[in-house]
């Protein structure tokens, strides 16, 4: 006799609930995957919001936790921990890289006073305004053009990964890197 399928309207019932809707994730099942995200989202956005104090960084954490669930689900192990426990781990693990991100993207002391107006000025524009002898400048130089107008306008603008992502008509996880190879290569040269 097969084992029992979850009905996708109904949201796992604890741990073994949880741990059988990853074992069906894990088989490449998106129906277990839905059941998850309706029982654990709201929880793990209230925990996302509590560490990062940002309710957009917090939803991006969410739904970058369900990506790498959906992707480590083959590797959960019922022997070593329970379900729950598992995703909250890797919900855990995305925000403190997610602050550590930020914390370490406090590269805007160099910038002068740019006096923005209504308009918004592009980000080579932004580049120009910085001081001549700026080590930020010299350092936003050595970018490649395309990574140096992500970064400057995420600082500059305040953008999102995601609408970054959607104004630059490329792929999230590619502006995510460009951020991050970005951030980690300003950071070298500026020491």
């Amino acid at each position: 006799m097969p084992p029992p399928v979850l009905s996708s309207s109904l949201p796992p019932k604890g741990d073994q609930g949880l741990a059988s809707a990853l074992g069906r994730c894990a088989k490449g099942d998106a129906a277990a995957l839905r059941e998850l995200y309706e029982a654990m989202a709201p929880r793990m956005l209230g925990v996302a919001i509590r560490l990062l104090r940002r309710r957009d960084l917090a939803e991006e954490v969410v739904h970058d936790t369900f990506l790498a669930i959906w992707q480590k689900a083959p590797g959960f192990d019922p022997a070593r921990g329970g379900a729950e426990t598992w995703m909250f781990a890797i919900l855990r693990h995305r925000a403190l890289n997610v602050l550590r991100g930020e914390a370490r993207s406090d590269l805007v002391d160099d910038f002068e006073p740019l006096a923005l107006v209504a308009d918004e000025p592009d980000a080579e524009a932004i580049v120009t305004a910085l001081s001549e002898a700026g080590a930020l400048r010299r350092c936003l130089e050595r970018l490649d053009p395309v990574r140096r107008h992500a970064i400057v306008l995420a600082y500059t603008h305040g953008l999102s990964h995601g609408e970054l992502a959607g104004r630059l008509g490329q792929p999230l996880g590619t502006v995510k890197s460009w951020i991050r190879r970005s951030l980690i290569a300003l950071r070298e040269c500026l020491a």
